[in-house]
């Protein structure tokens, strides 16, 4: 497919031509909602963007220009070209968010290119549209090969032959990396940002800026955990060669880098850990207090809800596990108990699940809020993960009581017994949810010190803030020294 899109321009950045490799999307107009969105963040409903077909939207959606900046801004700005793989719009898993808040905190202080790639479901105009003060955004239609296509056999052999796991074969991205190359070569920005591990097969090797590697996961903990629940005797030889690729290459990817951000401060001393001798930092995550805050709404009485991306296989497990092993032992306590899982894609065995235990499974839809405002308890029963949970602080930031597993709070600065329950193996979370159903008081308490918590601390603007500090001080490091002080992360291209 061609990877072609709508053109424009901002700042005074010049449209590509009509035939480039890669759509530069007009930025302009605020977001409003988008249906799909599991998160419920504002975004448009748009139709997908059609390859091939420049120009189409231009007129549709008209440019607007940022704020004018003085020139003390101007000369302070940092141009940024930030790489993400797997699109970023619709908000509807975690890292999409984290990722768009400081993008779009970052791009009204500097001059922000994003390069990403969309596939099916995405909306690349709703994005351009929810990102307006970018110089520019590129996105370059794309989707990995799925299990059992004809294009899987060769991903396989290459990854076996190569020091890059199967699944960062997958999102190697031609098209994506020669933008990248192309942008980079022509000295079009100060600092390269690797959005995720899975970003970093498109950064060019030996590039002239430095790159930060944004570590939202300890990738091969995940790939570790996977391998540690699976039964499947082969699958789980299959996953143990996986995990070890995974950490060879994400050392490689941090010792590499200029600066490695973590989401957490686990995830920060694991990543040191990793890579003895790289540079790595972390910042908190984060939640908007404002739009995922208490409505008023009344609780359903033994009411549990979780929420999240249903195709993101770390979830899946959670509820599989926790419809077998959990529910059922609440239930026996309180037969009334309810469950509603809410989130994207859901696999018909997630279904096939859900419908003999007697409990709901949304799929995707536009707002999350109505649905965790009736939850009487939160519950995360994840058995495996990395970087942090935003599901968490959303539900906390709602004034709800959480129960969760040390890997669901795992990297939150959260305190067990203050903020949330934490619960090891089935029995024991079983208990605790049930302690709290019977007790309306300590739900109560927990839920507000939840929300005072997040409302004083953890605001997007306020993550953004502390990585925008540790980006800058890369640059200006690497500008004392007349040089790209890193080794950029390297790739098998």
């Amino acid at each position: 497919m061609a990877a072609r899109a709508v053109l424009a321009h901002r700042r005074g950045v010049r449209a590509r031509p009509a035939g480039a490799a890669a759509g530069v999307l007009p930025t302009g107009r605020p977001a409003a909602a988008r249906g799909g969105a599991p998160r419920g963040h504002p975004g448009a409903r748009r139709p997908a963007l059609a390859a091939g077909e420049p120009g189409d939207l231009a007129a549709a959606l008209p440019r607007r220009r940022g704020r004018r900046r003085d020139r003390a801004e101007r000369v302070s700005a940092t141009r940024i070209l930030w790489v993400k793989v797997g699109g970023l719009w619709p908000l509807d898993t975690g890292g999409r968010l984290r990722s768009f808040h400081i993008l779009s905190e970052l791009s009204q202080r500097h001059d922000v290119v994003l390069a990403t790639t969309h596939g099916h479901g995405d909306d690349p105009e709703g994005l351009a549209a929810a990102l307006p003060r970018c110089a520019r955004v590129i996105s370059i239609p794309f989707a990995p090969p799925k299990g059992g296509s004809a294009r899987v056999a060769p991903t396989l052999l290459r990854s076996w032959l190569s020091p890059l796991p199967v699944h960062f074969w997958r999102w190697r991205v031609p098209a994506l990396r020669r933008e990248v190359t192309r942008l980079l070569t022509a000295g079009e920005a100060d600092l390269c940002v690797a959005d995720f591990l899975y970003a970093t097969p498109n950064v060019p090797p030996a590039g002239p800026v430095p790159v930060v590697l944004f570590a939202h996961n300890v990738e091969h903990m995940i790939w570790k955990r996977r391998s540690g629940v699976e039964p499947r005797a082969w699958v789980r030889a299959v996953l143990e060669l996986e995990w070890r690729k995974v950490r060879r290459w994400e050392a490689r990817a941090c010792a590499q880098a200029a600066l490695t951000v973590a989401a957490s401060e686990a995830d920060r001393d694991a990543l040191a850990a990793l890579a003895p001798g790289a540079r790595v930092s972390a910042i908190p995550t984060g939640v908007d207090p404002v739009y995922y805050a208490p409505n008023g709404v009344r609780e359903t009485p033994a009411q549990l809800v979780f929420t999240g991306s249903m195709d993101w296989y770390p979830n899946e497990d959670a509820i599989i596990h926790f419809l077998d092993a959990i529910l059922p032992a609440i239930r026996r306590e309180i037969p009334a108990t309810g469950l509603t899982v809410v989130g994207r894609n859901p696999s018909p065995r997630l279904r096939r699940a859900a419908a003999r235990a007697g409990a709901c499974v949304t799929g995707t839809v536009d707002d999350v809020r109505p649905f965790v405002a009736t939850a009487a308890v939160y519950v995360v029963p994840l058995r495996i993960g990395g970087g942090t949970r935003l599901k968490i602080f959303e539900a906390l930031a709602m004034g709800k009581a959480v129960v969760s597993t040390p890997v669901g709070a795992e990297g939150l600065p959260l305190e067990p017994g203050v903020h949330y329950l934490s619960a090891g193996g089935p029995a024991e979370f079983a208990r605790a949810v049930v302690s709290l159903l019977r007790d309306p008081s300590r739900r109560q308490a927990l839920g507000t010190a939840g929300r005072r918590l997040v409302e004083e601390r953890f605001s997007w603007s306020h993550v953004a803030r502390e990585f925008e500090a540790r980006c800058t001080d890369i640059v200006d490091a690497a500008r004392q020294a007349g040089g790209p002080q890193r080794r950029s992360v390297r790739s098998c291209a």
